[in-house]
């Protein structure tokens, strides 16, 4: 089957948009081909510094005929009609159509065919449209070619454009079309310094072997490969071992086509700089990476660098380059963190005052204050020193507004850490400092110091009901402020550390201390709670819960302790796996789509206690006797907070329940025994309710 080979040849790629933009391009052009009938076996793009490329394999080589039919006037229609209906369909007259009998009279129908086309010619037609409209993040226009102003507009200057396709055994035909000036056809070129010639490729087979024999890796992972092996292998056969970093990795792969790794070195005194700060000015300055001693763990005046270039000289001038540039940059990073240590954190902190957080919710300084008086509530109830978390509070913003967290701002917290262990604070008070943004994200650790737990808790929930109060909640895709990752970062410290805390009790406390309040200032907590519930199931979704148990949980009112809500769908969880689980659900669903029926038939609800008198079955009688002694043992076992028991007192319910369901029938001819067996049934409901509501769970 035919390929397609699409070259878009330009200045250099930022590499960000590199892998997007690769992607964007497989599926512009695939998307278009199917839209076309050209229905394809496989696709894959590829991105250089100077380069999009992509191929497409399994095209076939025309479009399929359509054939259409088209439904026209009735039969007797008006003369003007009749000929618009002709000339929409292309037929000479009334004789090649059918006629097709309707309801409402005989109408005509026109065939349609349309012919395929060659998909050489399709893909004339679609890529240049593709290139016009492609969705770059930024893009730009540039001066004259051909004596016309510059009308593409691209990321960067686009030079070339190579397009071919055709089968594999037969020479390719080059996909004829032109952009802004820049005619398509088969030629390339190899590394901008190594080997600049053009290049004249036929396939992609071809096109990949010609541009790494030209010194181009095209393939993005294979140069990623390429980088991380050698500099491994560097960094070992000095005794030392490479800090990995993945996302500075794929930033470098995006900077180079063919990856050359070299090593470099610093003055030893820079190691007096936390080693944070000396990654940070070296990753964020040189893309290089840092290097530690593989003995003591600690970090060593070593970095790797990645040249774009094999040098004659072995690398010396650009190594020499780049310890260069990195030296003054690290004397800078020594002279700020130098400075920052002669004045006190709480003495930054009279600058807050003019320092706005949000225009409705105060000064950074209001906010501190907020989270001090939230953290010395929630100390006791997570086994914290109130002193100390009311004193970490009180520090924790300060490094916000130091010289280094002002340079590198991904070092925030983590600065403050070191601030506050120099100037002999409590050393759970300098954890407090790093660790109360913790956790960002589903993979980053929980902070298990009390102290550190309670100003992290203090911090998010502060964040949240302000901006609740405000009325400023995540809508759709948008989350401005982040409240979705605090929300589950609350759940996280909660949970993980096996906290029981009453989130009801705690916002509104978070709430009080407010000096702006919303419109119903009631209604908040429980708002916010529901936001929980919904960040809740997203968290036990991808640990591979079901987020309907939840539902069920949330839905028996009160429910505002996240420990025990997990717990609690743990156990129902376990319990709905097994045959007794999913007999009784059944069983369950089945008695309260019966009540529903026929309260909506009778325009009442069947609640109350049955009467003993009325039970004229056995089947009536054990199910009764066995919904009063599961209800006494499930509810025990719940006030226990031993729910796997509360589930095994449920489980006792299943054979009365079939038996009662296999045996009786609940809509009696007598009304008052039916009556009774509906409020039966309701007690099944009552029942089960004292776990979850079964009536929320999926079948």
């Amino acid at each position: 089957m035919p390929e397609l080979l699409l070259e878009l040849f330009s200045e250099e790629i930022p590499a960000r948009m590199q892998a997007k933009a690769a992607d964007d391009l497989r599926r512009m052009v695939t998307d278009k081909l199917v839209a076309e009938g050209l229905v394809y076996e496989g696709a894959k793009a590829f991105a250089t510094p100077r380069r999009l490329a992509l191929t497409v394999h399994g095209i076939p080589t025309r479009q399929p005929d359509l054939k259409t039919e088209r439904r026209g006037p009735k039969v007797g229609a008006p003369d003007a009609a009749v000929q618009g209906f002709l000339k929409a369909t292309g037929l000479k007259s009334l004789d090649e159509a059918k006629i097709q009998r309707d309801p409402k009279g005989d109408f005509y129908i026109g065939l349609i065919e349309k012919p395929g086309r060659d998909a050489i010619d399709v893909l004339a037609e679609i890529l240049p449209v593709i290139i016009r409209t492609f969705p770059w993040p930024k893009s730009m226009r540039w001066g004259a070619r051909s004596g016309k102003p510059g009308s593409l507009s691209w990321v960067r200057p686009l030079h070339a454009i190579t397009a071919t396709f055709g089968p594999e055994t037969e020479e390719p035909d080059v996909v004829k079309f032109e952009v802004d000036g820049i005619e398509t056809g088969q030629t390339t070129y190899g590394h901008r310094f190594m080997a600049p010639a053009a290049i004249n490729v036929r396939r992609f087979e071809d096109y990949e072997a010609k541009l790494k024999a030209a010194k181009v890796i095209l393939d993005p992972q294979a140069r990623k490969d390429i980088i991380f092996e050698d500099a491994k292998e560097l960094t070992f056969a000095q005794g030392l071992e490479l800090v990995e970093d993945q996302v500075l990795l794929d930033e470098v792969s995006g900077l180079v086509e063919w990856p050359v790794v070299m090593m470099g070195s610093f003055e030893a005194e820079y190691l007096a700089i936390p080693e944070e700060v000396i990654r940070a000015t070296i990753r964020n300055n040189q893309k290089c990476f840092v290097v530690r001693d593989s003995k003591t763990g600690k970090l060593t005046n070593k970095f790797v660098l990645t040249a774009n270039i094999e040098a004659t000289d072995g690398g010396k001038v650009i190594v020499s380059g780049n310890e260069r540039v990195i030296r003054p940059r690290l004397s800078d990073a020594k002279f700020f963190y130098e400075t920052d240590l002669k004045t006190r954190l709480e003495d930054r902190l009279p600058k807050f005052e003019q320092i706005v957080f949000h225009e409705k919710l105060g000064t950074q300084a209001a906010r501190i204050k907020r989270i001090e008086r939230l953290a010395a509530e929630i100390a006791p109830l997570v086994g914290a020193d109130v002193a100390k978390a009311t004193r970490a509070a009180h520090l924790v913003k300060a490094d916000l507004l130091t010289e280094v967290v002002g340079e590198f701002p991904e070092v925030q917290g983590l600065m403050g850490k070191y601030y506050a262990l120099a100037q002999g604070e409590d050393a759970s008070v300098a954890a407090a400092c790093e660790e109360h943004y913790k956790p960002q994200g589903p993979t980053d650790r929980v902070p298990t110091d009390p102290v550190s737990v309670a100003v992290a808790l203090a911090d998010k929930l502060d964040t949240l009901v302000g901006f609740w109060a405000i009325d400023e909640k995540p809508t759709g895709s948008k989350d401005p402020y982040a409240l979705r990752r605090a929300a589950l970062g609350v759940i996280r410290l909660i949970v993980e550390n096996g906290l029981r805390l009453s989130l009801m009790k705690v916002a509104a406390s978070a709430l009080a201390g407010l000096s702006v309040k919303p419109a119903d200032a009631t209604r908040l907590p429980s708002d916010l709670l529901a936001f929980f519930a919904d960040r809740l199931k997203v968290q036990l979704r991808e640990q591979g819960a079901r987020h309907d148990l939840v539902d069920a949980v949330f839905a028996l009112g009160g429910q505002d302790d996240l420990l025990m809500i997990v717990r609690r769908v743990e156990a129902l969880g376990k319990f709905l796996d097994s045959d007794d689980g999913k007999n009784l659900l059944a069983g369950t669903k089945r008695a309260s789509n019966i009540l529903s029926i026929e309260e909506k038939k009778d325009k009442r609800t069947f609640e109350g206690a049955p009467d003993a008198a009325l039970y004229s079955l056995a089947e009536e009688k054990a199910l009764a006797k066995a919904i009063g002694e599961v209800k006494a043992e499930a509810s025990a076992a719940v006030a226990k907070e031993d729910f796997a028991a509360a589930m095994s007192a449920m489980a006792k319910l299943r054979p009365p329940v079939d038996a009662f369901f296999d045996k009786v029938r609940v809509n009696d001819d007598d009304a008052k025994v039916r009556e009774n067996r509906l409020k039966l049934l309701g007690e099944i409901r009552s029942a089960t309710r004292a776990v979850a509501d079964f009536s929320k769970i999926q079948d």
